[in-house]
C-alpha cells in the first residue's frame, strides 16, 4: 500500500479549517497491484530503496541497522534476476513512447524534452555502471557476514557480530558516509527504477467505479497489456481492497477493517472507488 503525498492527491486544509482527526479521515489511500513480474520486482526494489534512504538519514545506530538490512534485501533482489537489463529495456520503451509525442499538437514540448533528457541521463548512468559494478558489494566480507547472520532471528545481536557493533559505534558522520558509498553503487539502478515507476503511474488512466456488494472484476485488453493497477479509497471508509488474478483478469473485493483483534470482513454494500490502469 502506498499513500500519495502530492498536493493534488490530498485535500488541503489550514489549521483553522479542520482538526487533525478530520485531516486524517480525508486522506486518500492508494493500493497498488503489479500485473507482471518485472513491475513486482521494481516496486519491491523502490520500496527498499526509499526505506534505506529514510533510515540512513535518521543518523542513529538503530537507523543504520535498518538501512543496512534494506541494503542487503536490495542486493538479494538484484542477485535473483537481471533487473538491470529489465530497467534498460523499460527505459528504451518509455523513450520510444515519449518520442512519439513530439509530433503531436498541444504537447508541452519543454516538459517533454525535460522528461526525455532525464531518461537519457538515467539510461547513460545505468549503462556506464556496468554489470560488474555491484561486485564489490557482493564480495564484501563485512556485508556478507551481516547478511548471513540476518537469516537468524536476532542473529545480528552484539555478541554475534562484534565487528558490526564496533562499526555501529563509530560517529554518525562516519557511518552515513560509509553507507552512502555503498548506496552510490546501487543508485544508478534504483534511481532508474524509481523514475520508471513514477512514469508508469503518470501514464495511468483513472476512472470511477463501483464494486457491487464489495466485489469488482476487471478484464484486460490482451492487445494492450497493463503493468499496474492503482485503487484509491478515502481512509474514512475503513475499507481496503484485496486483489487476485493475473494480467488478463483481476478480481477485487473490499474488506472492512475491524482492528487488530478481529478479522476483516467482506463489505456487503456498494463501494465507490477510483481505479487507475497503468500501461
Amino acid at each position: 500500500m502506498t499513500t500519495d503525498a502530492t498536493e493534488a492527491a490530498e485535500p488541503q486544509h489550514s489549521v483553522s479549517e479542520a482538526a487533525p482527526e478530520a485531516q486524517e479521515n480525508d486522506r486518500t489511500l492508494f493500493f497498488e497491484q503489479p500485473l507482471n513480474e518485472r513491475m513486482r520486482t521494481f516496486l519491491r526494489l523502490d520500496f527498499l530503496y526509499s526505506q534505506a534512504l529514510y533510515h540512513n538519514e535518521m543518523a542513529s545506530q538503530w537507523g543504520t541497522r535498518a538501512a543496512v538490512s534494506s541494503l542487503i534485501d536490495i542486493l538479494a533482489i538484484i542477485s535473483r534476476g537481471d533487473v538491470r537489463s529489465d530497467a534498460l529495456k523499460e527505459l528504451e520503451r518509455q523513450l520510444t513512447l515519449l518520442g512519439e509525442f513530439q509530433s503531436k499538437p498541444g504537447v508541452d514540448t519543454h516538459r517533454l524534452k525535460s522528461l526525455i533528457a532525464n531518461l537519457n541521463r538515467l539510461r547513460g548512468e545505468l549503462m556506464n555502471a556496468g554489470i560488474a559494478n555491484l561486485q564489490p558489494l557482493r564480495d564484501s566480507e563485512f556485508l556478507n557476514a551481516v547478511k548471513h547472520r540476518s537469516s537468524i532471528p536476532g542473529g545480528t545481536c552484539e555478541f554475534d557480530l562484534p565487528d558490526y557493533l564496533y562499526w555501529l559505534s563509530q560517529p554518525d558522520e562516519a557511518r552515513i558516509r560509509a553507507f552512502n558509498q555503498w548506496l552510490t553503487v546501487l543508485r544508478p539502478l534504483c534511481d532508474a527504477v524509481s523514475e520508471l515507476i513514477w512514469l508508469t503511474r503518470q501514464n495511468g488512466r483513472t476512472r470511477q467505479e463501483t464494486a457491487q456488494g464489495g466485489n469488482f472484476t476487471i478484464t484486460f485488453d490482451r492487445e494492450n497489456p497493463l503493468q499496474l493497477l492503482r485503487i484509491a479509497v478515502p481512509a474514512s471508509m475503513g475499507l481496503y481492497p484485496e486483489v487476485s488474478g493475473s494480467h488478463h483478469r483481476c478480481h477485487v473485493r473490499f474488506l472492512s477493517w475491524k482492528g487488530l483483534s478481529e478479522r476483516a470482513t467482506q463489505a456487503d454494500s456498494d463501494v465507490k472507488f477510483l481505479l487507475t490502469c497503468c500501461a
